[in-house]
């Protein structure tokens, strides 16, 4: 008589649970620390693009004389701003005032 050997390599369902279990718990530890450094990112570069446009102005101003009022329009015109800059200002709520900047806050 011949014996059929069971082959037992499988995991067991109690198994798959913890390891599915172990996997969303890590899941909800790193997700949110994802999202924060997101927004931190999208801060920091808000605040870069202020910064430039705040040297553009200043450069426009030594080059054109004393102006009272500069726009985004005025920059990108005379090629102190790209156009997608001048779109990614808009976007992100970067106004100008006269010759002052102003970012989201």
């Amino acid at each position: 008589m011949k014996k059929k050997l069971l082959n037992n390599n499988g995991f067991t369902l109690v198994e798959m649970i913890l390891v599915l279990f172990v996997i969303s718990v890590l899941l909800i530890l790193v997700i949110p620390n994802v999202t924060k450094q997101k927004e931190k990112i999208d801060h920091q570069g808000t605040d870069a693009l202020v910064t430039v446009v705040e040297t553009q102005i200043e450069l426009y101003q030594l080059e054109k004389g004393n102006v009272e009022s500069v726009t985004f329009e005025m920059l990108e015109k005379a090629g102190y701003l790209k156009h997608k800059q001048v779109k990614n200002a808009k976007d992100k709520g970067i106004k100008i005032n006269g010759t002052a900047v102003s970012g989201p806050p």
